[in-house]
């Protein structure tokens, strides 16, 4: 924590104001998850409309970011970052007064087009502004905004919610705010070369760097396919409302734990070996929590339940660092496109996960067999992980 500008990148007192971005970004990806049935009482539509409230968000991510990025690459980077809070807020700010699911589904865009942008903006400063020899911990630092919003921004927003589910979109917007006034205040300027819309696509036509964002897919959908419907697979054990935001609360812990704990060691070992053993490890946990919420009596299914859940939120939130400093090393010249790309594969992962465990089930399967379609994604995603490894390293740091 101790980097300053006499390292060759920015320091921590003014990285703090990014990750304050990321944490008004945390805030609005998980906090509505929780007020579903409030929302569709609302706006008065089904609960599952309510939920697309969500994919909007994630799929609009997904298309734009690209798209985006290149019509905004000429501009100075604090200005990037700059312009797409203010959207994100304004979008937040159009959710909060919507009088109409319409108007939801719409503000729900806005804010959409400009977190997507802003993210990837946001990381590639930080991968730009930083020496490798510090990147995992500075991204372990602004990526510990949006840990630090699971573990405090979301249960305070359900609590908020629990009045009227606009609230939290205004807590949104009010945070949002502040970080932007500290970046227009605190972040140096940075120019980054400009690139046209075949310049970002054209990393996809390197195997290695495609197959590395698959896996980004792959970790996403394996945690929204359980994560979007964490309060149906709790239930069964823990029916108070209060009791889920305290499972929340230590979700979040575990996320901001896992994600300090891999900043360093990706400093210290290499993001291919960490991002290796986290894979392995959630993959182990599903496995073990899905048996034990099959077959397990109530009391130990419930301890085991919590278990599962808690590990997976350090798997989840570790997997973030390690995996954004490897992309990063696969094409170091196009940090910013690759960013971009990653975090389309963010959003696509995320759309995919909430509607593969919908589909689930809608087929009249338990909530806790979400874990065994969990454990089947990250196979998938270990197998191709490592097949990826195989391949000759272009540099040390992959």
């Amino acid at each position: 924590m101790e980097q300053t500008e006499q390292d060759g990148g920015v320091s921590y007192r003014t990285l703090i104001w990014l990750a304050v971005a990321a944490f008004s970004t945390g805030i609005d990806g998980y906090v509505l998850a929780g007020l579903l049935p409030a929302i569709a009482d609302d706006l008065r539509v089904s609960e599952a409309a309510a939920g697309q409230l969500m994919t909007v968000f994630a799929l609009t991510s997904a298309i734009a970011a690209p798209i985006l990025g290149t019509a905004t690459s000429r501009w100075e980077r604090r200005r990037t970052i700059a312009w797409s809070l203010a959207v994100f807020v304004v979008g937040n700010l159009i959710v909060a007064l919507a009088p109409n699911y319409g108007a939801a589904i719409g503000g729900r865009v806005v804010a959409a087009l400009g977190g997507c942008l802003l993210n990837a903006a946001i990381l590639a400063y930080v991968i730009a502004q930083t020496p490798i020899r510090h990147r995992g911990k500075a991204l372990s630092f602004v990526l510990g905004g949006w840990m630090t919003a699971t573990a405090l921004g979301v249960p305070v927003g359900l609590v908020i919610g629990q009045s009227n589910w606009r609230f939290p979109m205004v807590l949104v917007a009010v945070v949002g705010t502040i970080a932007l006034i500290g970046i227009l205040l605190k972040l140096p300027h940075l120019h980054l070369p400009a690139g046209s819309l075949a310049d970002r696509l054209r990393p996809l036509g390197q195997p290695r760097l495609l197959a590395g964002l698959l896996v980004t897919v792959g970790i996403l959908c394996a945690s929204y396919t359980c994560f979007t419907y964490a309060t149906l697979i709790f239930a069964p054990t823990f029916k108070a409302d209060w009791v889920i935001i305290l499972i929340m609360f230590g979700y979040g812990l575990s996320s901001m734990l896992g994600n300090a704990v891999t900043g360093r060691l990706t400093d210290r070992f290499t993001p291919l070996r960490v991002l290796t053993v986290v894979l392995a490890g959630l993959l182990l946990n599903s496995i073990i929590g899905g048996v034990a919420l099959s077959v397990a009596p109530f009391t130990l299914a419930a301890v085991m339940g919590l278990l599962w859940f808690f590990l997976a939120g350090v798997g989840n939130g570790g997997a973030a660092v390690p995996q954004q400093a490897r992309l990063g090393s696969l094409a170091p010249d196009s940090a910013a496109i690759v960013m971009a790309l990653n975090g389309s594969a963010i959003s696509l992962g995320a759309a995919l996960g909430g509607g593969l465990g919908g589909i689930t089930l809608a087929t009249g399967a338990a909530p806790h067999t979400l874990l065994g379609v969990a454990a089947v994604i990250l196979t998938i995603t270990l197998g191709l992980h490592l097949i990826v490894a195989r391949e000759p390293h272009r540099t040390a740091a992959q």
